[in-house]
C-alpha cells in the first residue's frame, strides 16, 4: 500500500478551510498549534480511513527528514502519535514507534520560494539514512504539514524505492495544493502570513507554547546585524544558549552566512563565563 491523505485541500488562492494566521504561528515554533493542528488530522484520517487504523500491523509514525533540529512537521507528528496511540489504547493494540528519516546536509534557501524541480534538484544533493529492517513489514505513516509540489514526497519514495523498504506508506497532509493554476509560492503566503518581520518572531518566542524548529533557527542565524541584535536584547538568555547549541548540532557554524550571529552567540556565552 502507498497512499495519501490531507485534510484540507488548496484550490483557491483566496479562500481556505484552514487557518492561515494560525499555520504561520505554526511554522515560526508555537506548539499549541502543532497539538491543534494534529488533533484535526486525526480526526480528520480516522473518520475517513477508520479501516487503515485498524491493523494487526505495528504503526510506525515518521516526520519530514531532518538532520539534529526537528522541522515543524516533527511537532505535528508528536501530537499525532499522541491521538493515535490513545486510539490503539482504546482498541487494545500496541502503540506506535515514531522514527524518522537522517540527512546529512542542510542549506540556506528559503524552500517555498521554489518550484518542484528547484526542491527536487535542491534535496537531490542530500544523503539519507532510514533503517529499512526496522519498517518492514509495518505500517509506516509519513506525516508532513503541507503538501505544495509534492517534492518531499517524491523524495521519500525515492529513499523508499532505494533502500527496498518492504512495508506499507501512508503520507498525511494537514493541507496539499490540488489546483495546480496556482504559484507554488502560496506556500511562503501561508508561511509569513502572521509572522512577517523580527518583531513578530520575538513574540513568538517569548510564548510558553514557542520551541525551536529548523525554520526559525535558520531565519534568526541569517538575520542582518540590528535585527539580530534587536531579536536577541527580546528573548531570554536561555533560549540564545539553546539557539547556539541546535546552531552547531546542526553544522550551521560551517555555513558562511551564519558565520557573524553564530560567533555572537558565543561571544556571549564566553561573556557569561562558559
Amino acid at each position: 500500500m502507498n497512499t495519501r491523505y490531507s485534510l484540507h485541500k488548496i484550490d483557491s488562492a483566496y479562500e481556505f478551510t484552514f487557518s492561515p494566521a494560525e499555520y504561520s504561528y505554526f511554522k515560526y515554533g508555537d506548539k499549541s498549534y502543532a497539538e491543534k493542528f494534529a488533533k484535526e488530522l486525526f480526526e480528520g484520517f480516522l473518520a475517513d480511513h477508520q479501516e487503515i487504523l485498524d491493523t494487526d500491523q505495528e504503526i510506525v509514525v515518521l516526520p519530514s527528514p531532518y538532520m539534529a533540529i526537528p522541522t515543524a512537521s516533527n511537532f505535528l507528528c508528536f501530537y499525532f502519535k499522541k491521538q493515535l496511540d490513545f486510539y490503539l489504547f482504546q482498541k487494545g493494540k500496541k502503540s506506535s514507534i515514531i522514527s524518522k528519516i537522517n540527512r546529512n546536509h542542510t542549506y540556506t534557501t528559503d524552500y517555498g520560494n521554489l518550484s518542484f524541480e528547484d526542491r527536487k534538484n535542491l534535496i537531490a544533493n542530500d544523503t539519507y539514512y532510514l533503517d529499512k529492517d526496522f519498517l518492514k513489514g509495518k505500517l509506516c505513516i509519513f506525516i508532513d504539514d503541507i503538501k505544495i509540489t509534492g517534492s518531499h514526497e517524491f523524495t521519500v519514495n525515492k529513499i523508499l524505492n532505494e533502500y527496498n523498504v518492504n512495508a506499507d506508506f501512508l503520507f498525511l497532509y494537514y493541507a496539499e495544493l490540488t489546483n495546480f493554476d496556482i504559484d507554488p509560492k502560496i506556500e511562503n503566503f501561508f508561511n509569513y502570513y502572521t509572522v512577517k518581520d523580527v518583531q513578530d518572531v520575538a513574540e513568538v518566542m517569548l510564548k510558553p507554547s514557542f520551541q525551536f524548529n529548523t525554520r526559525i533557527v535558520k531565519y534568526i542565524l541569517g538575520l542582518e546585524s540590528s535585527n539580530f541584535d534587536y531579536l536577541t536584547s527580546k528573548i531570554k538568555k536561555e533560549q540564545m544558549d539553546h539557539l547556539l547549541e541546535l546552531a552547531i548540532s546542526n553544522n550551521y557554524h560551517l555555513i558562511k552566512e551564519y558565520e557573524t550571529n553564530i560567533n555572537t552567540l558565543t561571544q556571549t556565552e564566553l561573556n557569561y563565563g562558559y
